[in-house]
């Protein structure tokens, strides 16, 4: 079933459009533009409204540092090592095995997943991490001419952006985030994201 996806403002990458909304057919963006317009050309479609800005999918530019060199701690570890991703000399002092690092791998991936994340760029090394990416859905894309930036599941705090433009016939790659407009999603941040669409699957919801 074709479905709609509309909010408040939609930027596609090369120009803003209020009251926008984005066609789903599969994993291809059918149609953009005003939800009326939209809507009318696709009278079966299903309609998901959202709070916010509809925008590209973000590319996570550090995605070696946070995936091979970073552990994403499981909630069941709080007491013991936080909540916090753990990284260097901490890092190293943990314990770790085959198992205990592929559900970090998968953690990350979901931390990516909930800040709008539908590119990564790295070259990966690590056999678990290249599955684990490949199983994702997310889209590999190379590491060369990654920002000096502090790595940060934040694309916008790591020097991420934009993975590129919502198109017809494009691949629909996109992320909401629950601002009013883009100043707004700069200066808050990707933490504001409550859905993330990868080729055309809402593979997070956040309300």
């Amino acid at each position: 079933m074709l479905t709609i996806h509309a909010a408040g403002l939609l930027l596609t990458g090369t120009g803003v459009v209020p009251g926008g909304a984005v066609a789903v057919d599969g994993a291809t963006v059918a149609a953009l533009g005003p939800l009326d317009e939209v809507a009318a050309a696709h009278p079966g479609a299903r309609v998901r409204r959202w709070p916010g800005v509809i925008t590209p999918g973000l590319r996570q530019w550090h995605g070696e540092a946070l995936l091979e060199r970073t552990y994403h701690p499981d909630p069941r570890e709080y007491e013991v090592v936080g909540d916090r991703p753990l990284a260097g000399e901490r890092l190293a002092a943990l314990e770790m095995d085959g198992t205990r690092w592929a559900g970090s791998v998968r953690r990350g991936l979901q931390h990516m997943l909930r800040h709008g994340t539908t590119a990564v760029a790295g070259d990966f090394t690590d056999p678990v991490v290249r599955t684990a990416v490949a199983r994702s859905g997310l889209r590999a894309v190379p590491g060369a001419g990654a920002p000096d930036t502090e790595p940060h599941l934040d694309p916008f705090r790591g020097g991420g952006g934009l993975a590129g433009v919502l198109a017809v016939g494009g691949r629909a790659d996109f992320a909401v985030f629950d601002v009013p407009d883009e100043a707004a999603l700069t200066a808050s941040g990707a933490g504001t994201c409550v859905a993330t669409v990868l080729a055309g699957r809402l593979v997070f919801r956040g309300r």
